[in-house]
């Protein structure tokens, strides 16, 4: 049943995508480029998104359980380090470059845009590699040892 409820969010959250016109490069784009043909539609995209998230956040922190039953995760981690920093710094130029954050990637791609397929690709091997990376017997601690 998780699966299913995993399914439809992610459904939900990909037709939310393509409604607001981030699974477009162009507009992503154009949100960015604020040195030039700025445009501001995304800001309040991203604004309703914060305001529905934090309301959601304020309701769920409450709960023990999700609404199907599996027990509620929270992340652990609280600091703020040079990994971190990395991998945002990472995200930005990438999304800055090609237009293209990773959920939208994957809707764009899906709708069968050839860029971001391309850019999907190169994501998800970024993901292997890293996890192969981050596995190496050569790291203390690996991937889910202590760090």
């Amino acid at each position: 049943m998780a699966a299913l409820y995993a399914f439809a969010a992610g459904l939900v959250f990909g037709v939310g995508l393509l409604i607001s016109g981030l699974a477009d490069p162009a507009r992503v784009l154009g949100f960015l480029d604020l040195a030039g043909l700025w445009n501001p539609t995304l800001a309040f995209v991203m604004g309703g998104a914060v305001l529905a998230t934090s309301i959601g956040y304020a309701l769920v922190r409450r709960r023990r359980a999700s609404l199907s039953g599996e027990p509620m995760r929270w992340p652990q981690a609280s600091r703020l380090d040079a990994r971190l920093a990395a991998g945002s710094l990472a995200f930005g130029v990438g999304w800055g470059l090609a237009g293209f954050c990773p959920g939208p990637a994957l809707v764009a791609a899906a709708a069968g845009i050839g860029d971001a397929a391309v850019f999907a690709g190169a994501m998800i091997a970024g993901m292997g590699i890293h996890a192969f990376i981050t596995r190496s017997p050569r790291r203390e601690g690996g991937a889910t040892g202590p760090r």
